[in-house]
């Protein structure tokens, strides 16, 4: 996708042997670059949120792979990368994933070949992600086309929550992805973008792309959504998904599930759009079996942002010495949504029809 109009890829590997990536913790306010050397490096850009989203954040975790290979490619050392960077970041499914996948194709290999491997695999998950992401927007504009189509006239006004656009991807987005490819198609869309606190992830990446993209948007606090679609100001919503179990339960950002509650009294449909990567086939409850990660409560406490002088700081804005909690992740159970979105198609949420679409 777009910044500048130049289009820009969030993670690339550079010709002597290192990673770039976007810093996401800079925008929207500065578009920033950063340097992976080693997997130290690829752990605290996935832990810092640097890079974040769960498809980025396999793809990450599979380049810092590479970089441990070419450090170290002994069996002990692998092991102890691999096991650094499972523990960075533990509710997306696709950090595990990314690195099973990696594992497998290294392990039977002598060290001497493993770098170029494990460069190879990483690079062709990215590849892999960037199809899956334009699968899923070109099945997910059908979903918008149709909403247009009810209208006979007009935007069509999606609602979403955090970011699920490029920037939690390696291209083209998740729930994003369909208001892109809808945008070739000549379809209008308007995107109602929930602030997400406490990282501020809408208001900061999610506006930041759509404005790139020339996208119109309005941002809104977390807690509007529910008065919009009771005033028929939302045609339907559409969100990412860190983990999807194999019954069709999705955890994404905190407050996803009261949103999925809003969508369902007020008569609105709810869409989950995640690839294959993130179902976790391994699971049947979400609510009992996702591990919620819980962050650093200065991020419920401070705001990160520009001052007036340009300069980045965190301002407190809660009451000193008050305790504050920060889960980063809920769980919609499957009943709330209408259909997760993958880049084989739409499907229900419920398990037969996931296994029949993934002939699992």
């Amino acid at each position: 996708m777009l910044i500048d109009g130049q289009p820009t890829r969030t993670i690339w590997p550079t010709p002597d042997g290192a990673v770039e990536i976007l810093d996401q913790t800079r925008l929207p306010h500065r578009v920033e670059t950063v340097r992976l050397t080693n997997v130290e490096d690829a752990v605290r850009a996935i832990a810092d949120m640097q890079v974040r989203g769960a498809p980025l954040i396999g793809v990450t975790a599979a380049y810092g792979m590479a970089l441990a290979a070419g450090a170290d490619p002994a069996d002990e050392a692998l092991a102890s990368a691999r096991a650094r960077l499972a523990a960075s970041r533990p509710t997306a499914v696709n950090l595990a994933w990314a690195l099973e996948r990696i594992g497998r194709v290294l392990a039977d290999l002598p060290p001497a070949h493993r770098e170029a491997a494990a460069w190879a695999e990483a690079a062709a998950m990215a590849e892999e992600d960037v199809a899956a992401c334009r699968a899923i927007g070109e099945h997910g504009a059908d979903l918008i086309a149709e909403a247009a189509a009810r209208k006979g006239g007009g935007p069509v006004n999606v609602l979403t929550h955090c970011n699920a656009g490029w920037l939690a991807t390696v291209d083209w987005g998740t729930a994003l992805a369909p208001i892109y490819v809808a945008q070739e198609r000549g379809i209008e869309v308007h995107v109602w973008v929930d602030e997400t606190r406490p990282r501020n992830q809408g208001a900061a990446l999610t506006a930041f792309e759509l404005g790139q993209q020339g996208i119109a948007h309005t941002i809104v606090v977390d807690n509007a959504g529910g008065h919009l679609m009771q005033h028929g100001m939302v045609d339907l919503c559409v969100v990412g998904a860190d983990r999807v179990t194999s019954t069709g339960d999705a955890a994404n950002k905190i407050g996803t599930y009261l949103k999925a509650l809003a969508a369902r009294d007020s008569g609105v449909p709810f869409f989950v759009a995640a690839p294959s990567s993130t179902i976790d086939w391994s699971l049947t409850d979400g609510v009992a079996q996702i591990p919620i990660e819980q962050r650093d409560a200065r991020e419920v406490t401070h705001l990160w942002g520009s001052l007036e002088d340009g300069s980045l700081s965190w301002v407190r804005v809660a009451s000193p010495g008050s305790a504050a909690a920060n889960y980063a992740f809920d769980v919609t159970p499957a009943r709330l949504i209408t259909a997760i979105v993958t880049e084989r198609g739409r499907v229900a949420a419920s398990a037969e029809p996931l296994r029949t679409l993934f002939d699992r």
